[in-house]
């Protein structure tokens, strides 16, 4: 019984995750694109927190894995690609942006599956989406001061780093 309550500690805190990325959604189809990006920081640091409680616990878990793969798809790639779409591509409609957003979007999933199939320890093959998503989120709170061709590239590039096949360490 005690194990389960300790892996539900972990789960939880994923869940929190992706209610954050879920948020951010809402938050950004509202317009309010600080707060948006603002939850999806908060995912992260919930998905920077729910990876330590389960080593420390020591209750990591195939289920836990591919929860946190989820939610990590919403927070971290779903919610940042329409955050900086709405915010700054928008003028880009039915062109190149909605293109780069969904490309984002699906390199994003396209590194999550490869990530949990490989089970690589000491480094990640490709940028993790959390450091993508959470660029993007800076780049949404700066975005007045970038031109939107930019954050436009820089959106391609992260989607094209995080399928690469370069090695990046683990911290």
């Amino acid at each position: 019984m005690l194990n389960y309550l300790n892996k539900s500690y972990a789960n939880t805190i994923t869940l929190l995750n992706i209610i954050f990325g879920s948020l951010s959604l809402i938050y950004t189809m509202h317009g309010y694109f600080t707060t948006a990006a603002v939850f999806i920081i908060l995912a992260g640091v919930m998905d920077g927190l729910d990876g330590k409680v389960a080593r420390r616990l020591d209750i990591m878990s195939l289920f836990g894995k591919e929860l946190d793969s989820l939610c990590d798809l919403v927070s971290f790639g779903v919610a940042p690609a329409m955050l900086i779409y709405m915010q700054v591509l928008d003028p880009f409609v039915y062109s190149l942006g909605v293109i780069a957003a969904v490309f984002y979007i699906v390199c994003g999933a396209f590194r999550l599956a490869r990530f949990n199939v490989l089970n690589i320890s000491d480094h990640f093959v490709g940028i993790p989406i959390t450091m993508a998503g959470g660029i993007l989120a800076i780049i949404s709170l700066l975005a007045a001061w970038i031109p939107s061709n930019l954050i436009l590239v820089i959106l391609l590039l992260l989607a094209v780093m995080m399928v690469g096949n370069f090695k990046v360490p683990k911290f």
